[in-house]
This record gives C-alpha cells, structure tokens and sequence, in this order.
C-alpha cells in the first residue's frame, strides 16, 4: 500500500535544512504532491520530541504512513514506528544514543546555523535511555541504508540492532550519506512511492 503520510527526523545538531530532509521534500512534492509530509525541527530533549511527535501523528492512518529518520533521528524513529506499528526508513540511525550522547553536555551549536545554538543537558541522556526499545517487533517494516565509512557510528553496532531488516550496507560512503540522492529510487519503492 503506498505510504500515505510521511514523516522526517533530522540527527542531533541538525535541522529540516538537511540536505536529506529537503531531498525527500523535493521528491514527495514533485512525485507525490498528495501525500501529507511532515518534517519538524525536533527540541534538545527526547522526551519533548517524542510528545511532539505523537501529538503531530496522532490522526495519521497507521497501516498508510511511514517515518524516516537520520542518525538521532533514527532511532526517534525506530521509537515511532515501534509504537505505530508504521514502515521506517533509517539512515546511518544511531542505536545507543543515551551513551554516545553523554559526550555532548553543554551548549552545542545547530549544523546548519552555528550562530544557533542549544544546551544539551544531562537529564536528556536519561529521557534517550527511557526510549530505548527491545528487538524490533517486525524487522520487514524496517529498511536501514547504512555506510561502513560512517565517521561517527559503527556500522556494525547498526547493522547488529536490526537483524532480518531489509539493509543496504553501503561499502565506503559517510555519515551524512552525501549520496544520498542516489538511494532516493530505493527508499522510495520501499514506501511505495514510485
């Protein structure tokens, strides 16, 4: 069934100015005007992401929408599509980040924008671990594009976390996925949206 609604979750430091949120736009809007896009600036704190993220998802269709997400915004939604029930595409999606992230206390600057800036703080690394979730209930719902030149996440600590998954392990490539635009057609079919 083709996906109806989609939504898009950026990595941590990141915003909807990716490169990779505004290609999926770009597509949806050329291709598939039709279908409801969503793709929110998401707060420091999980655990306001995630209540945003159920409010603004709350009348979409379960068996017709899907969730994308990059790097942080992989496993948000990992956490989405586990609590849905949905098909998630995830790019380079990090898989611990209670303890990748502890690293990141303090003020931190947005990728896009440094003259942004926010302040991570402690109490996030435990709103990340509460959101961590078992095995994934029904690995077909899950395509993950995954590049083993990734500079910040080990690709095998990825692979590992979503077994029977449809995966493209990526031999070079980087974390932010600069060819992205070429995996476009897959992620695409995936979600029906050819």
């Amino acid at each position: 069934m083709p996906t109806t609604h989609l939504l898009y979750l950026h990595g941590f430091r990141s915003s909807p100015h990716s490169t990779k949120a505004r290609q999926v736009a770009a597509w949806v809007a050329n291709q598939h005007p039709d279908v409801v896009w969503w793709c929110p600036q998401l707060p420091p704190s999980p655990r306001e992401a995630v209540q945003m993220l159920s409010e603004g998802i709350a009348g979409w269709p379960r068996d017709t929408m899907a969730v994308m997400g990059s790097s942080l915004g992989g496993f948000y939604a990992t956490h989405v599509a586990e609590t849905c029930g949905c098909k998630a595409v995830l790019l380079n999606p990090a898989v611990n980040p209670a303890r990748d992230l502890a690293n990141y206390i303090g003020e931190q600057s947005a990728w896009h924008d440094p003259t942004e800036r926010f302040f991570f703080e402690p109490g996030f690394v435990d709103e990340l671990r509460a959101l961590e979730h078992g095995p994934v209930a029904s690995p077909e719902n899950y395509f993950a594009i995954i590049a083993k030149g990734d500079e910040v996440l080990d690709w095998r600590e990825m692979t590992g976390r979503y077994p029977g998954a449809r995966t493209r392990l990526l031999e070079g490539g980087d974390h932010a996925l600069s060819d992205f635009e070429a995996h476009l057609p897959e992620v695409m079919d995936f979600l029906a949206l050819v």
